[in-house]
């Protein structure tokens, strides 16, 4: 996975040209962060244009928080990237409009719920799916917090899936803030719903932290 210079609002020249000085200088399969809210920068349809002749970007991690730039890419590009959600809080919308994966952050935490949803989704059963998300959702929100990272890792500790330890410069939630995340997690442990019986597709996608 490919994210625009961090450090530099590069223009769409330099974008381009840096992600193809990446393409070229392996054969690995690519997947470009596209990440305008965080990371200040844009990959538009025009710039995807571009990229199509390289073949080793394959897909796309959309997290543009446009529900309707799914299809903007499927509309202008068919199936040329595979297209995957990055921002929880939309991922049953964007699946449901045609994103073939989710780049989760709560599947750390919450593993079985986030595939489960996925298959529900991908195999028509969308009200099995909405049950499941709506209960979600209030977990899912912890993903879109500049402290995501904190939130995710004490509901890993609090499910017995990690441990709360961060890597400078953050640091481990404390007082206030910790109980009111423990609170939201809790709630959700105590209220989790039964999961339907799903097959499992073959590629499923997620993120560690």
């Amino acid at each position: 996975m490919v994210l625009p210079p961090m450090r530099y609002k590069s223009d769409a020249v330099e974008t381009l040209t840096y992600f193809k000085n990446i393409a070229a200088s392996t054969e690995l399969p690519m997947m470009i962060y596209n990440n305008p809210v965080d990371y200040g920068i844009e990959v538009s349809i025009r710039m995807f244009e571009e990229l199509t002749v390289v073949e080793n970007i394959q897909a796309v991690k959309d997290s543009t928080r446009d529900v309707s730039n799914v299809s903007r890419m499927i509309n202008a590009f068919g199936d040329r990237f595979k297209i995957l959600c990055g921002v929880d809080t939309i991922a049953m919308e964007e699946l449901c409009v045609g994103a073939d994966g989710w780049v989760a952050g709560l599947v750390n935490a919450f593993p079985r719920e986030t595939v489960v949803i996925y298959e529900l989704i991908k195999q028509g059963r969308l009200e099995e799916a909405r049950r499941i998300y709506r209960w979600f959702l209030p977990l899912l929100e912890l993903d879109i917090h500049p402290k995501l990272v904190q939130y995710i890792k004490l509901a890993q500790a609090v499910t017995g899936l990690g441990s709360e330890h961060v890597r400078a410069p953050r640091l481990t939630l404390v007082g206030a803030e910790r109980e009111r995340i423990l609170s939201i997690i809790n709630e959700g442990i105590t209220s989790r719903p039964h999961l339907p019986v799903v097959r499992k597709s073959e590629k499923r996608f997620s993120r560690s932290l």
